[in-house]
């Protein structure tokens, strides 16, 4: 049995808990955000066994795609200098990030 974390834009999360359960895949929603943005991810776990983890891997790939998006910088006021304004960048978002894990034991009580 393997278990599959995907790191997810929350815009992507509702499409992809849909087909993975349209699938037969159980999926756990999590609350996360991201470092550089400081914007809302969701992280989601499933479990899975090894035969289905690229059925799992391909459900991502096809729900979540990158895109860009026109943000601020947000810098820590500690390195803001006097009179900075912050100017707007633009930068990917969407995608995913996948592990995949070993699960020594599982049990659902």
């Amino acid at each position: 049995m393997k278990l599959v974390m995907a790191i997810i834009h929350d815009d992507d999360a509702q499409k992809v808990m849909d087909e993975l359960s349209r699938n037969q895949f159980g999926v756990t929603k999590l609350a996360s955000t991201g470092g550089f943005l400081k914007s809302g991810n969701t992280t989601l776990i499933i479990g899975a066994g090894e035969e289905k983890v690229d059925d799992v891997i391909s459900i991502i790939e096809n729900k979540c795609k990158s895109r860009k998006q026109v943000t601020t910088a947000n810098f820590p006021l500690t390195s803001v200098a006097d009179g900075y304004v912050p100017y707007p960048i633009e930068v990917t978002v969407g995608g995913a990030t996948i592990f995949v894990l070993d699960v020594e034991q599982f049990k659902k009580i």
